[in-house]
């Protein structure tokens, strides 16, 4: 248990400067004269990077191990968010060097889960990895935290903090963690692991699915401040707030929907999870008021999406060969990820050129119905049977 919470903190930190940027994309947006797709871009930029780089990191913690892979992960992401908050949020182009960089945060979650994978049977995979997974809270106290400390003491100071905070992280994930007893790391070179693993086929379910689920939440966590304040003309500060209360619940769902898998089957609550996500988006669609209708909508979709990402990973669990775990996280957690960055493009693009953010989520309640069938046929084949191609 204490790997599981030590693993938890390291995730939570990380995400927590992965998301930086996204609480101050408003006030980046005003103060450089930004466009929609500009402030879209800004923020998506660390999703992606963060993204495509779980691909390697996954597959190096499955050579090296989470008490190697935490501390570094942790280490060089202090590099790009002291270069931001000291140097690079004059312009445009700083912003996405640094935001590019920064992405290396949100590699933390493919080293943990091989990780904490290791430590628990496969019946308490689902419930373990969930809880890991509610790590991704540390975009909450990024979007409680950030506006309020940089109009306090100034945009150094939220940066400063964090650098402090990995750096610490570092230290204690490097004395506490140990690797489960029994682990023995691959053999072979990482880039045949890789080939391998795009080969297996739940590598490519998990990730459709995934693409879906926990994509759709990065999208709504890093762009939900922008949406709220040009659809409802809220606050800088009460938008971030409502983010935040938006993403605290995907983070409490995530381990409920990871236990409910252990008890009643993932496919059945990605099932559910997806039916829930296409009729909140549908609803939005509309801009209804945001008391209550609006704010029920979205919360349905961060309860539906954070328990569907617990669901992706105890399918993961249970399907993955051994062995190629991290490796087949890597590639799962890039699609989740790149799931995020488009989004915001899409919404900031959409919304350009013809002033309605309407088109954006009736495509996102098309794309939830089409993941709701490939689970009912595809994926519920591969459960069944329990094999991984």
């Amino acid at each position: 248990m204490v790997m599981l919470v030590v693993a938890t903190i390291g995730f939570a930190v990380n995400f927590w400067a992965w998301a930086l940027l996204s609480p101050l994309g408003p006030r980046f947006k005003d103060s450089l004269e930004l466009s929609s797709f500009e402030q879209s871009l800004l923020v998506a930029v660390p999703v992606v990077v963060g993204s495509v780089g779980r691909i390697p990191v996954g597959a190096l913690t499955d050579r090296f191990g989470g008490r190697v892979m935490f501390p570094v992960v942790s280490l060089i992401t202090i590099v790009p968010v002291l270069y931001l908050g000291l140097l690079g949020h004059s312009s445009l182009a700083a912003l996405l060097v640094g935001g590019f960089f920064l992405g290396v945060g949100g590699t933390a979650f493919a080293v943990g889960v091989p990780f904490v994978n290791a430590w628990f049977p496969p019946e308490r995979r689902g419930f373990a990895i969930g809880v890991f997974g509610a790590g991704m809270g540390g975009t909450a106290i990024s979007a409680l935290t950030t506006v309020k400390e940089v109009d306090r003491y100034g945009m150094e100071f939220p940066f400063e903090v964090m650098a402090v905070l990995l750096a610490l992280y570092a230290v204690v994930s490097w004395l506490v963690l140990k690797e489960a007893p029994g682990r023995t790391p691959p053999g072979e070179p990482i880039a045949k692991r890789l080939a391998e693993t795009m080969r297996v086929g739940v590598t490519w379910q998990m990730s459709a699915l995934y693409a879906v689920a926990f994509g759709g939440y990065v999208a709504f966590s890093v762009y939900l401040p922008t949406y709220l304040k040009t659809q409802y003309g809220l606050s800088q500060a009460d938008a971030a707030n409502r983010m935040a209360g938006f993403v605290l619940l995907a983070v409490v769902m995530r381990p409920v929907g990871g236990w409910l898998s252990d008890r009643v089957g993932a496919v059945r609550v990605m099932l559910v999870s997806l039916a829930v996500t296409v009729v909140g988006a549908a609803v939005q669609a509309f801009a209804p008021p945001l008391m209550p209708l609006g704010t029920i909508a979205f919360l349905a979709m961060a309860a539906a999406l954070g328990a569907a990402s617990g669901a992706t990973f105890a399918l993961v669990a249970r399907l993955a060969p051994a062995n190629k775990v991290g490796a087949v996280t890597g590639v799962v957690g890039a699609a989740g990820g790149l799931g995020g960055f488009v989004p915001p493009l899409v919404m900031g693009s959409i919304y350009g050129a013809y002033g309605s953010y309407a088109v954006g989520l009736a495509l996102l309640a098309v794309v939830a119905a089409a993941a709701a069938v490939f689970t009912a046929t595809v994926v519920r084949r591969a459960a069944e049977g329990g094999r991984t191609a």
